[in-house]
């Protein structure tokens, strides 16, 4: 089980750094969901099943769709097209791709395997993590979906005053 976990841990670590190094914000986003994927099979590894599935749909899955539709509203313009040309080269999608092969059969692995493992495992189900989610933390929760929220407004307004061929003062350009 350690050698996974290590595994794990090293594909989520050189995710992360691909994100932190990537000049392009959709290849960085790719390169967070193989991240949170790989957080996601630590999870798995130490018991609890219903933290990686919200991994998986909550942050992998919703929260990535949502920042790659706000990135995709502020439309970088026409040299956005050749460089999503650019990016269906095999030299761009390769990393991410054997990233997520390799977090893969580690997932393979373990439900495969035969059932045995380290210590005495605690499983928390979806009413412990909602009690605790939306008792205690409840006010952490609604500030991060009040943070979430004011960054899709403020993105909305940066690609809708661009469209409109505005300044972000609320001058018009002079051509």
């Amino acid at each position: 089980m350690s050698i996974f976990f290590y595994l794990s841990a090293a594909i989520a670590v050189i995710a992360t750094g691909f994100v932190i190094t990537a000049r392009n914000a959709v290849h960085a986003l790719l390169h967070l969901i193989v991240s949170l994927l790989a957080i996601a099979v630590i999870f798995v590894l130490y018991g609890a099943p219903f933290a990686a599935a919200l991994e998986v749909i909550v942050y992998a899955g919703a929260i990535m769709v949502l920042m790659l539709f706000v990135i995709m509203m502020l439309n970088q313009g026409s040299s956005t097209v050749e460089q999503e040309r650019e990016w269906l080269a095999p030299s761009v999608w390769i990393g991410p791709a054997l990233l997520s092969a390799i977090l893969l059969l580690l997932l393979l692995l373990l439900l495969g395997g035969n059932g045995s493992r380290v210590g005495a495992v605690h499983y928390v189900g979806a009413k412990q993590v909602g009690a605790a989610l939306f008792g205690h933390y409840l006010l952490a929760v609604e500030l991060a979906s009040m943070v979430l929220l004011a960054g899709l407004v403020g993105a909305f307004h940066l690609a809708r005053h661009s469209d409109r061929g505005e300044d972000r003062d609320g001058g018009k350009h002079v051509d």
